[in-house]
């Protein structure tokens, strides 16, 4: 299991395990855009082994930009591991939406 987009009544949830790089990008984004067409809340899990190289740090930021034009709420969920936290920071996303 890599992306698995999970349809849930209140929510729509994608789900990422292993690594996420760009031999996955197309995967990925059409995941997104297909969770997104239904305007549910989004949200993201990363599993602890989730490995995220530039091209999926990418897609999480086009991920959050076309969430919010679309007025979808879009946070990740579940803990994140330390690895892609500092990824992330590094990356410029303090502001991403990641749970407490």
């Amino acid at each position: 299991m890599a992306i698995v987009l999970e349809h849930c009544e209140g929510a729509n949830a994608i789900h990422l395990e292993g690594v996420i790089d760009i031999s996955l990008a197309s995967e990925f984004k059409a995941t997104v855009l297909e969770a997104l067409k239904s305007a549910k809340p989004l949200r993201l899990a990363l599993n602890e082994d989730t490995d995220l190289d530039v091209t999926a740090i990418q897609l999480l930021w086009a991920t959050e930009r076309e969430a919010k034009a679309s007025n979808v709420d879009f946070m990740l969920e579940g803990s994140v591991p330390d690895s892609v936290s500092k990824t992330l920071k590094d990356a410029g996303f303090e502001r991403f939406p990641v749970p407490v």
